[in-house]
């Protein structure tokens, strides 16, 4: 960025003579800067025309815009369709890095100074085939754990508690994606309903960390203190080697639609920050009431200058961006994968080896978009999650109603594989973010447990959440003592999260998932800041068990390569970290094009060899049976491999640590009816055309 860059330092910036204050707006005719007393928001103390450049840059200087001050803006401008200016309404700078609240819908900016002192400790750069990514909520997480200080949960200092991070660590996970914690606010609708906005996708500020989420004592110092507990909980985070994801929502603003709150964008520049047609209706693709414009230059430059604070400022490792189809939508509104935004994202130097995950879909015409994304780009892959809920419930579902499952084994084998039908050769397995749940539907607990939504507390008389949960509650809706339905809810999540955690791509996890967490049945419980939502630290006997296998998962991804390739596997070809793949029948033969499709055939043995250029050549037997009978398997005879040992099985309840028997290809196994069973292969590495 150099000194010509037109639209530098947008916001505030403090030097040894006071502070100068630049805010954008092509539309506006006037604007001035309100300077507040610090103590009362609302005092206003003092006012300062601004002046405008060629660029549409507003300006001022002033000796009392100092570290600590209390600021707004006011804007006035023509009448016009596309325009609402309203010159008595104090708005908050878009690129304001402090805030304090003067009202219900009333906000100041606050002067703040950049700096901390992270010592040596620097971001963990986990490489994406070793990524784990941990979804979870700041408040959520630590709000009722008795580990934690008091005072402390709910908090970004009990997220950064020794004990919060001592369970992350013994999990195993890398990462921790949490949801959005740049400030927002809760929509007018739930206010009024006396329900709150608990996941957070409706941003006031893209600058600020949300003052909720820090603990009593820094919100009473100030927005200097907010600031640091979160760069604290950062640099703890990294110094245990656990990165941190932020969830961030740019597509839309608490705004909402023409008539909603006027707090920034909309009383600064509603035509430049907003997608609307001639008469000044908004063009909304986010099922929000607005949606940003990013077929303009500034909206774009605005998450730019975002992505690099957070980057930098804060050292955030990484990003996943709420309804990103939204930030590809150009001037006509449709969606190009060639959008500047998608590319500056990744080519920006202030963001080089950031990790960019998109959710790749918004509401609007042509917002489906899973697979096209630029290449650098991660994408939560919702082909890999239906496809592996329907193999595992649904499928077992149809099976008991109609006697046979609708469809073979094929597709799920190609989601297992890294899901190479959806993302481009050079792209590889790790642009698919692989995950059976999420925020927002079922718990892995709830999905196979309840058929149907239940979200009557959620004030929408049960119409909102999706009704494709593609679940199965095996017998009996919700709760039940009948042990048969019990143990086969508990297979069955032993299958979802031995699926997620075997296949390729990077897997990501629900916080609470890893134990069996319940949302009794809602699987929209966004508004909903209890102990619905929060995690339970007090866990049942087999909670504890399926957590212990979530644990050994966990691990064998880790010491197995195999199972983590970094590039899709090309036919003739010897590619470096593209597993070999081959692909036996139950017989232990290769399996052939009937055997893929027939809904006859849901057993597979999958035969995967590393290619490692970093770390030692390893190769596993994945068995996947897809069929509530039990089978007799053949272990298949492939070239080098000399024994078979069994690493784990999801039949079994407690997992095993290392079976030391050693079983010989061509010996026939017992698998049980759906379930899994993973195998190392031992013996040498042998070198094929295509290996």
């Amino acid at each position: 960025m150099t000194s010509a860059d037109p639209l530098r330092n947008l916001g505030v910036r403090v030097g040894p003579n006071g502070g100068e204050l630049r805010v954008f707006s092509a539309n506006a005719d006037a604007m001035e800067l309100c300077l507040f007393d610090e103590r009362d928001p609302n005092w206003l103390v003092k006012t300062r025309p601004m002046t405008r450049d060629a660029n549409g840059v507003w300006s001022v200087r002033s000796r009392s815009l100092t570290v600590g001050s209390r600021y707004a803006v006011r804007v006035s401008g023509p009448t016009s369709p596309q325009n609402v200016f309203n010159p008595e309404t104090l708005l908050l700078d878009p690129y304001a890095r402090g805030m304090v609240r003067a009202g219900s819908d009333a906000w100041r900016g606050v002067v703040i100074e950049d700096g901390f002192d992270w010592g040596d400790v620097v971001k963990p750069a986990t490489p994406l085939d070793h990524t784990v990514v941990y979804e979870t909520h700041v408040r959520g997480f630590s709000k009722v754990n008795p580990a934690v200080p008091e005072e402390l949960r709910g908090t970004y200092a009990g997220l950064a508690h020794e004990s919060s991070i001592g369970y992350l660590r013994d999990l195993g996970v890398t990462a921790v994606e949490l949801l959005p914690v740049q400030t927002f606010v809760s929509e007018q609708r739930l206010i009024q309903q006396g329900l709150t906005n608990y996941w957070g996708y409706n941003t006031l500020n893209f600058f600020t960390p949300h003052a909720p989420y820090a603990s009593r004592g820094a919100q009473a110092a100030g927005p200097e203190a907010i600031l640091a507990e979160f760069k604290g909980m950062v640099k703890l985070l990294h110094q245990a080697g656990i990165e941190v994801i932020l969830d961030v929502v740019y597509n839309h603003t608490a705004e909402e639609g023409i008539g909603g709150p006027r707090t920034s964008f909309r009383g600064i520049d509603n035509a430049t920050y907003y997608r609307q047609d001639e008469q000044g209706v908004y063009i909304d693709v986010t099922g929000c009431g607005n949606t940003v414009d990013f077929g303009k230059p500034v909206p774009q430059r605005l998450v730019l200058d975002s992505l690099r604070y957070w980057a930098n400022e804060m050292q955030i490792d990484g990003f996943r961006f709420d309804l990103a189809a939204t930030l590809g939508r150009g001037a006509d509104a449709s969606y190009s994968p060639d959008h500047p935004l998608l590319h500056a994202a990744i080519e920006d130097p202030g963001l080089q080896g950031v990790k960019m995950i998109a959710e790749p879909w918004d509401v609007g015409l042509g917002g489906w978009q899973t697979g096209n994304f630029p290449d650098g780009w991660s994408e939560w892959n919702d082909r890999y999650r239906d496809r592996v809920r329907n193999f595992w419930l649904a499928d077992i579902a149809e099976a008991r109603r109609n006697g046979q499952a609708p469809v073979g084994i094929g597709g799920f084998a190609t989601r297992l594989a890294g899901s190479s039908n959806t993302f481009a050769p050079e792209r590889g397995p790790l642009a698919s973010v692989n995950f059976v749940t999420a925020h927002d539907g079922f718990t892995m607990a709830d999905l196979t447990a309840y058929d149907v939504k239940h979200n009557l507390g959620n004030g929408e008389d049960n119409r909102d959440g999706t009704d494709n949960n593609r679940s199965f509650n095996h017998g009996a809706e919700g709760p039940t003592v009948d042990e048969s339905i019990l143990l086969a809810r508990h297979k069955a999540m032993r299958n979802l999260m031995g699926t997620l955690l075997l296949s390729a791509g990077v897997p990501m996890i629900t916080a609470g998932d890893e134990y069996g967490r319940t949302q009794r049945g809602n699987n929209n419980a966004y508004c909903h800041d209890s102990e619905l939502t929060w995690l339970s630290w007090l866990r049942s006997r087999e909670q504890r068990e399926f957590e212990e296998t979530t644990k050994r998962l966990l691990e064998l991804r880790r010491t197995n390569p195999a199972l983590r390739p970094s590039r899709y596997a090309v036919l003739g070809e010897t590619t470096p970290n593209a597993s070999h793949m081959d692909w036996y029948d139950a017989t232990g033969s290769r399996m052939d094009d009937e055997d893929w499709n027939s809904p006859e055939n849901r057993t597979l043995q999958y035969l995967v060899a590393s290619t490692p250029d970093r770390e030692e050549f390893n190769r596993v037997l994945l068995i996947v049976h897809g069929v509530e009978d039990d089978v007799e398997v053949s272990l298949p005879v492939a070239p080098g491999v000399e024994s078979y040992q069994l690493l784990w099985d999801s039949a079994t309840e407690v997992p095993i640590a290392e079976d030391p028997t050693l079983l010989l290809p061509g010996s026939t196994r017992l698998v049980g009816g759906a379930s899994m069973q993973l195998f190392r292969a031992n013996g040498p590495r042998v070198t094929e055309p295509g290996a």
